[in-house]
């Protein structure tokens, strides 16, 4: 019987754990591009009715945020289900409210945003966060977050009357291209 010596063995190792950190990235990113298609086109649709119809754009807005609350929590049902994971964590749930009301705090209650400046303020605000977490979860994360980012700024200072035209495409564009992107990864 021969034996595997130590080189071979940590070789063996490393190749586990890389192997491991590879599918438990390719399972977020799943998940991930899942809830971005769908934000992406709620956020899309939203800009597009907003532009039409920009005096009803609070109840617009309102009705995209619970629409895209309710699709996150039936995506993140089924994705649980497929995964069979049996376990609720009530801390995501907790977070999501938290960043929620920390940015209707500043957006509503202390910040006194133009409908412009809101409509700049959420999308930066999401991606901060999206770029946060792709430090720790990958680099898609951070390349979306900055890319969307970055097309709001422009947007904001040089899309003139065309603004959510604009952040149609870039915003709820952009967040559609980054999930089908994702889904390649």
């Amino acid at each position: 019987m021969t034996g595997i010596d130590p080189k071979e063995a940590a070789s063996a190792l490393s190749d586990i754990e890389q192997i491991v950190h590879r599918v438990r990235q390719s399972t977020i990113y799943n998940f991930a591009s899942l809830m971005l298609i769908m934000w992406g086109a709620l956020i899309f649709a939203g800009n597009i009715a907003t532009e039409f119809w920009p005096r009803q754009g609070g109840y617009i807005w309102v009705a995209v945020n619970v629409l895209g609350c309710a699709g996150s929590f039936a995506v993140g049902v089924f994705e649980s289900r497929r995964m069979r994971l049996h376990r609720f964590d009530l801390r995501v749930v907790a977070a999501f409210v938290l960043f929620f009301a920390f940015g209707i705090l500043w957006s509503i209650a202390l910040g006194h945003f133009t409908a412009r400046q809101l409509g700049a303020f959420w999308p930066t605000y999401f991606m901060m966060l999206y770029t946060l977490v792709g430090l720790w979860v990958g680099p898609a994360f951070v390349a979306i977050g900055l890319g969307v980012t970055a097309l709001t700024v422009i947007g904001y200072f040089f899309s003139g009357d065309a603004f959510n035209l604009w952040m149609a495409v870039a915003n709820g564009g952009g967040l559609i291209l980054g999930g089908l992107w994702m889904r390649r990864n």
